[in-house]
């Protein structure tokens, strides 16, 4: 891996880190145009999405189209491809790192090989990602942790 990958790796793991603290504690964080580190590397790993699962990446190229936090857009791939990423780059961000699921998202995901691509997306390395669970609304079993407001209220109490 070359320096600028390993320096463009440690910015995207550290952002998908501290989205965990933000979102344990109940914090929104301000997308900033640093996010377009993040996405870039999302984009770079599709093959590694695949390999990792022991799947091969269909050959069909996908168009990532996403609009950055100023309103500019970034793309990635050939324009006239038919398979299509587009939305927030902070949503798709959240995705490739697996800090949310993708129906909590605005992407439209378009045609089979970007679907299956934004199912298994995975910017970080190591074994395959779980990925996060459906949103709280269709699940029917309670929430793995307490919500960060009640973990607060608990660590203040005095018994």
């Amino acid at each position: 891996m070359s320096a600028a990958s390993a320096l463009t790796a440690r910015l995207m793991e550290t952002w998908a880190h501290t989205q965990d603290i933000a979102d344990a504690l109940g914090v929104r964080r301000e997308p900033t145009e640093r996010l377009r580190h993040v996405a870039h590397i999302g984009v770079g790993a599709r093959a590694f999405s695949y390999a990792v699962r022991g799947k091969t990446q269909p050959p069909v190229p996908v168009r990532v189209e996403l609009t950055a936090p100023d309103g500019a857009v970034w793309t990635w791939g050939p324009a006239e491809a038919e398979d299509r990423v587009t939305g927030p780059a902070l949503d798709f961000c959240l995705l490739v790192t697996q800090r949310s699921h993708r129906d909590d998202l605005s992407l439209a995901i378009q045609g089979p090989a970007a679907t299956e691509w934004m199912s298994i997306a995975q910017a970080f390395a190591g074994a395959p990602g779980p990925g996060r669970p459906r949103p709280f609304s269709e699940r029917t079993e309670q929430p793995i942790l307490p919500a960060a407001d009640d973990m607060l209220a608990n660590q203040n109490r005095h018994d």
